[in-house]
């Protein structure tokens, strides 16, 4: 684990706090959530579109995931950053936001039946962020360039665990957001 580099937690950023979330649902998936999520934590880079969002890893053994692992990501535009892995389980990872990383804040990928239906597989990507400074934050929020770059790169992620799940979704990339502002008002948005 390299320690040279700051972790970013959403305390440390600017702007309203950005809790989002990206799900999909699986039916006749061929792995279980298990399985599935053990082959996204063996090769992150192959879920992620490289011309959106290049992962390498920095820190960590290949084909392995372990918390301290850091992966340096070359974002389209100027968002490049890093991060490292905080948590894994056999149906979850965890990043957090490094210093110089756009974003300040945490994502969790995750993998699970669902309660209601439990031969649906559900795959989603939660995050919790704020732009790094002010600058970031009018160009993600107010321009809106990165939130739609964003939003490319982790609806194309879970499009790809589906294709590796070899089951059929169950519709499109659900996105959901709550926008926290400074004086405590939520907006929430959702749609496919």
């Amino acid at each position: 684990m390299s320690d040279s580099t700051s972790e970013q937690p959403a305390s440390t950023g600017s702007g309203p706090l950005l809790e989002r979330r990206y799900f999909i649902d699986v039916a006749r998936a061929r792995l279980s959530p298990a399985q599935i999520m053990a082959e996204v934590q063996a090769d992150v880079p192959h879920f992620s579109p490289d011309a959106l969002a290049d992962f390498k890893k920095k820190a960590g053994d290949d084909g392995d995931l372990k918390a301290g692992d850091e992966f340096s990501i070359k974002i389209l535009g100027p968002w490049n950053g890093c991060v490292r892995v905080t948590d894994v389980s056999a149906t979850a990872f965890e990043f957090i936001t490094l210093e110089g990383h756009p974003e300040a804040g945490r994502i969790r990928f995750e993998a699970h039946y669902l309660d209601e239906s439990p031969d649906v597989l559900r795959f989603e990507i939660r995050s919790s962020a704020r732009s790094r400074d002010g600058l970031v934050a009018f160009a993600y929020d107010t321009l809106g360039g990165g939130k739609l770059l964003q939003e490319a790169t982790w609806v194309s992620f879970c499009q790809r665990v589906v294709a590796a799940s070899g089951g059929q979704a169950l519709g499109n990339v659900t996105v959901e957001t709550f926008r926290h502002d400074e004086a405590g008002h939520v907006q929430h948005t959702r749609h496919e």
